[in-house]
């Protein structure tokens, strides 16, 4: 019986995706910076989250549809910004712009893509955002946001946490920068998932940057294109630039890489129309907070001024509810979406969405809420038992 019959949550897709991948293609999928405990975290933080069931609420039809600047889409989160994907399946970001507009949630393309953004756009209907890296100068920016704009993208994310490089000690033992090195222990590893292999390096071969390609002479390498981005670094980036990007980009503007409520404000204050609350899945500054403990800090901070998404950890629907109870306006999915593309393409981006969708219907049903609404006045319980935090609202439904 296939995977798609028989998985029934996230975890089952990320074990076949390990299955498949070689080891250095999923450590760069999984790892996270240094000793990885904020990655633990990240999931550890919604271990000491409960949520308190309420009963006999009559709630037999449930709503999770949320509104996001003008758009309405079928469920609180969407498939987040990630690079390098095409190491993971061929033409992987089509495959997961695909997944996105076929469960009616949104897209974000990151600038590192394998499949340029023109692409993208160019698989049919489905609300995209661009997430911009802020490599190099002005210039380099103002490039990418017009392509993003010529090509439809609603919105851009812009990623402020990733300015220096955090030490990924798995790349860094497997060699890993930015590219697959082939090296007698790749070529090996490679050859003993063959499944991979004949998709993925005798398919299209070494995936590139292609949003990047026409910064370089034509016909630039893979490798020249991943030692590019690793010049590219802009370490001098400042509120003022966040400023600009506001001045040349019409639409809205989300700042992602926050964790301290300061910085929330300080985001709107440079223009921005929300913040994303992320630590980058727990792979830059290990020791940050976990994200969902980050979140109910600038969400107060921030007091409806302006848009909270947050990214991390998750990987079940009463996450992703949980997120939403304490403020979120909706969660973007990393790794989730990955694993079910590692483990089996566009088809196993789209389980792994219908999978997180039909948890969080159940967890609203099993927690007495009627809708996304009802969440901001749950009440939910932090380990130990008599320590409470809330949402919006300081009552039980």
């Amino acid at each position: 019986m296939s995977l798609l019959k028989t998985a029934t949550n996230v975890a089952d897709f990320a074990a076949a995706a390990r299955r498949r991948l070689p080891r250095v293609v999923w450590d760069y999928l999984d790892g996270g910076a240094e000793d990885e405990t904020t990655l633990r975290d990240n999931r550890a933080g919604f271990e000491r989250l409960k949520i308190m069931p309420r009963v006999l609420t009559g709630n037999a039809k449930r709503d999770q549809s949320v509104e996001l600047f003008g758009t309405r889409f079928a469920s609180p989160f969407m498939i987040g910004p990630t690079g390098l994907n095409g190491l993971f399946w061929p033409d992987a970001d089509l495959a997961l712009a695909r997944a996105a507009a076929s469960a009616d949630v949104g897209f974000a393309l990151s600038t590192a893509s394998n499949n340029s953004l023109e692409e993208v756009a160019a698989t049919g209907p489905g609300t995209r955002w661009f997430q911009l890296y802020p490599w190099g100068d002005a210039a380099f920016s103002a490039r990418l946001l017009e392509r993003a704009k010529r090509s439809g993208y609603s919105a851009v994310i812009v990623t402020v946490d990733t300015l220096t490089a955090g030490k990924r000690e798995r790349d860094l033992r497997n060699g890993f920068s930015h590219e697959l090195r082939i090296t007698p222990r790749v070529v090996l590893d490679g050859l003993a998932h063959p499944a991979w292999l004949r998709s993925v390096w005798l398919g299209r071969g070494m995936p590139r940057f292609e949003n990047l390609a026409e910064f370089l002479p034509p016909g630039a390498s893979a490798s020249q294109l991943a030692d590019f981005t690793r010049s590219q670094r802009n370490p001098s980036f400042a509120w003022e630039d966040i400023e600009r990007l506001k001045r040349t980009w019409e639409g809205p503007i989300l700042v992602k890489g926050i964790l301290a409520s300061a910085d929330a404000v300080r985001a709107l204050e440079a223009g921005a129309d929300g913040v994303v609350v992320s630590n980058h899945g727990g792979r830059q500054l290990d020791g940050a907070p976990a994200t969902i403990d980050a979140l109910p800090d600038i969400v107060a901070a921030i007091g409806g001024r302006g848009r909270v998404l947050v990214d991390g950890g998750f990987r079940r629907g009463s996450d992703i509810v949980k997120a939403v109870a304490l403020g979120a306006d909706a969660v973007l999915l990393g790794r989730s979406t990955l694993y079910g593309l590692a483990a089996a393409g566009q088809a196993g981006a789209t389980r792994v969405l219908a999978i997180l969708r039909d948890e969080v219907d159940r967890t609203l049903a099993l927690a007495g809420a009627r809708s996304l609404v009802d969440l901001q006045q749950m009440q939910i319980v932090s380990s130990p038992p008599s320590q409470l935090r809330h949402g919006a609202l300081d009552r039980v439904v």
